[in-house]
């Protein structure tokens, strides 16, 4: 999630849909890819309903001169970056009037995270004065007219729902998700997200779920735009996610207070992607359509290590390793470089990209090669399930053995 625009800013001159214009969308590596045309140029983002602006694009990809600056916020931190007007736009059939808008131009390899080409991302302010519809089922975008009144639905809170914006966070889509013991996060919608949903520490103690001196037991390492934060992962009992119920879901944590003093964190893509959500930014509304039938997700099995470039030593690089996970037991250490997984080499692999290759479902194995020292290590771990849950409940995690035998040398 990065945006700091307002979604309250209209421009003077909105784009007009007289009838419904649907434009295709690819996904790919947890995110909705969308091909548009920006001052001429063919570009390809992922869409971000966490960013309250129009565009960010990797400074390679020359739009126009530089104009100004703008001030990014994301999970933790802010940062400064430089803009471009822009002159032209168009998403599909459609065409959307420059007014003010500015494309942000800033180093970054998108590419790596979604296993696919991408110059950047897509934020919100595009369509701030359209009815828009982000079809998972159909994979379409689809924009409607500012006529299209969602609030006159009629939601069976079986399949369909229909949620509330609330009136806070000037550059996101803010709404509740009600927890276990009563109390509510405020938690945007957020495309951005690549995982399930993501909240903060201190956000969990205020409602009663996690005593803030609680230190978890298994920790792993997270990269947001403002660089790499501790996180760990959360077993969600009981929630409402926009009045969504969900029996368990499995949260990530930043161990940090969250960047934002009116705003827990954010519902992502592994939520989102089981429903055809309905974006009416005008009346503050949000239709949700889970047309899959489920709304949870699994455990993910991990092997309790994170990893990623080292420039300094121009190789993937241990970063940590978590007490009794399968890479502890197998005996890699904090500084070892990782060489390849699965048969992969690694040369410059992001803390993203090694979680991804990293993790997978619980019980099944991935083959590493370590090296420290020069000492080459090749090993096979399982995949656990690493979960912290509230104190008080009968277990730490799931899914977690103690053995050894969870670790298998495959030779030299």
């Amino acid at each position: 999630m990065i945006g700091s625009l307002s979604l309250a800013i209209l421009t003077l001159h909105r784009p007009q849909v007289a009838a419904p214009i649907a434009h295709p969308f690819r996904v790919s590596g947890d995110g909705i890819i969308v091909d548009l045309t920006v001052n001429g140029r063919k570009v390809t983002c992922m869409f971000d309903t966490g960013f309250g602006g129009t565009l960010v694009l990797n400074s390679s990809v020359n739009v126009g001169p530089i104009s100004g600056t703008m001030t990014l916020r994301d999970f933790v931190g802010e940062l400064e970056a430089s803009t471009v007007k822009v002159k032209s736009m168009s998403v599909g059939g459609l065409t959307v009037p420059p007014g003010d808008k500015t494309v942000v131009s800033r180093p970054g390899d998108y590419s790596f995270a979604y296993n696919t080409h991408v110059d950047g991302i897509l934020g919100l302010e595009p369509f701030l004065d359209v009815v828009t519809e982000i079809n998972f089922e159909k994979k379409q975008l689809i924009f409607h007219p500012k006529t299209t009144d969602i609030t006159k639905r009629v939601p069976d809170n079986k399949r369909t729902f229909l949620a509330k914006l609330l009136p806070t966070g000037g550059n996101s889509l803010e709404m509740a998700v009600e927890v276990s013991t009563g109390k509510r996060l405020i938690m945007a919608l957020d495309t951005g997200n690549g995982f399930y949903a993501t909240t903060h520490k201190d956000s969990l103690d205020r409602v009663g779920l996690w005593p803030i001196d609680r230190v978890p037991k298994f920790m792993s390492s997270s990269f947001v735009a403002s660089g790499e934060v501790n996180s760990w992962t959360y077993r969600m009992d009981q929630a409402k996610i926009y009045g969504v119920p969900v029996d368990v879901s499995y949260w990530d944590v930043i161990d940090l207070p969250s960047s934002s003093a009116d705003a827990d964190g954010t519902v992502g893509f592994g939520f989102l992607e089981n429903f055809n959500v309905i974006l009416d930014l005008n009346r503050r509304r949000v239709w949700l359509d889970n047309f899959k039938g489920t709304a949870a997700n699994d455990e993910i099995g991990d092997v309790g290590m994170s990893a990623g470039f080292d420039p300094n030593r121009k190789r993937t690089r241990v970063a940590r390793v978590a007490p009794e996970s399968p890479a502890a037991l197998a005996g890699i250490e904090e500084g070892d470089d990782v060489l390849s997984v699965d048969g992969q080499e690694l040369i410059e692999a992001t803390f993203d990209r090694m979680r991804t290759l990293l993790r997978g479902k619980v019980g099944s194995k991935v083959k590493l090669v370590i090296s420290r020292s020069g000492e080459l290590k090749r090993l096979e771990l399982e995949r656990k399930s690493l979960v912290n849950v509230s104190p008080g409940k009968e277990r730490l995690s799931t899914g977690r053995s103690r053995r050894p035998s969870s670790v298998r040398s495959v030779g030299r």
